[in-house]
């Protein structure tokens, strides 16, 4: 039933500017017993994709590479289809009361990103078929919430928009939670592969967010996403479409000259932001942060990069099961916070701005 991976293509065939197409596909038994399973299946077949069976999909073995690099770059380039066996949803504070897990990984190669523990040795993309059965968990959590509204999360642990056109579950969870008077969705992206998304009758329950940062960021630590202008035209379609919009400035990050960046990819936003945008806009700010984890794993997998991640110059974090991470010490991320703040209080009036973490 299933082909090798032998005879696999040598070049990746994606970026940031187009679709993700995978490169090897594995698939989960389970998967088949739905009618997504066998759609995805049968279309990486007709393409002559590389597919072959895994018993599951926290244990994909068979991902070519000679070294650990090699590995985790082919594993990025690999798709998992599978089905999410545990429906017992993730908090997603700040921003959500809950994650819902539609995707784990994700296409993107961002150096600081926090998948980089998250999903430790498993960097393939895994999508869940079983998508109905999601629906139904998230509707029993707001069950357990009468008449208070749920907010659940679907970019806890993947970018959704990178991979809309390989399984259409973001455009199924928009008009699901569209149906629902107390619930509603957030996600967050760096990609700009939003038309399919744009007709979705999303009863404006559903936030869209794209991340933005400042050019030096992006240019530096974000290979493999769509640009700022790209997501900026993006962000405006989605405006114009009725979404609530929201902008996500993350990493904050402290780079030679970083209050000018930062004000300089603020105003251009707000120069070339579609007035329908305004309205009923929001930013979340979150500053760099890393783990010793992490950091171990970007400089094995990202041997070249820029990205700063001395403990002596940061401030220890205690977080959740007796483990922390490294944040900037409190007068620095006040800096931040403060610039931040202030220019988004001068650029765009009516916005409001979440939390700062």
């Amino acid at each position: 039933m299933a082909t090798t991976l032998q005879g696999a293509p040598e070049q990746t065939r994606n970026s940031g500017e187009g679709l993700f197409v995978p490169d090897y596909v594995f698939v989960e038994p389970a998967a088949l017993d739905y009618p997504l399973g066998q759609e995805l299946y049968r279309r990486y077949q007709k393409e002559g994709v590389p597919i072959q069976m895994t018993t599951s999909h926290n244990q994909v073995r068979g991902i070519p590479g000679e070294t650990d690099v090699e590995k985790y770059r082919n594993a990025k380039r690999t798709l998992v289809i599978g089905v999410r066996k545990t429906l017992k949803f993730e908090p997603s504070k700040p921003s959500a009361e809950y994650a819902l897990p539609l995707a784990t990984g994700c296409v993107g190669h961002c150096h600081y990103c926090y998948l980089n523990t998250n999903v430790g040795t498993r960097p393939y993309i895994r999508v869940y078929v079983n998508t109905d059965e999601i629906f139904a968990q998230a509707l029993k959590y707001m069950q357990e919430r009468p008449e208070e509204i749920t907010r659940f999360e679907a970019a806890c642990t993947s970018d959704p928009v990178s991979i809309e056109h390989i399984t259409g579950n973001l455009k199924r969870a928009i008009e699901f939670m569209g149906q629902q008077e107390y619930g509603r969705l957030r996600f967050v992206t760096k990609f700009h592969h939003v038309d399919s998304l744009l007709d979705a009758k999303h009863n404006g329950h559903t936030r869209f967010r794209f991340s933005m940062n400042a050019d030096y960021v992006i240019r530096h630590f974000e290979p493999g996403t769509s640009s700022f202008e790209r997501r900026l035209e993006a962000a405006g379609k989605v405006a114009r479409a009725g979404y609530p919009l929201g902008f996500i400035l993350a990493p904050l990050y402290r780079f030679d000259g970083w209050e000018a960046g930062y004000s300089e990819m603020l105003e251009r936003l707000s120069e070339q932001l579609v007035p329908e945008a305004m309205e009923d806009l929001t930013f979340e700010l979150i500053q760099h942060r890393f783990t010793k984890i992490a950091k171990n794993l970007i400089l094995q997998r990202y041997p070249k990069t820029r990205l700063e991640m001395n403990e002596a110059d940061r401030k220890y974090k205690w977080g959740k099961y007796g483990k922390g991470k490294y944040v900037y010490p409190d007068q620095q991320a006040k800096a931040l916070q403060h610039h931040l703040e202030a220019e988004i209080a001068r650029l765009f009036p009516k916005a409001r701005v979440e939390y700062f973490t």
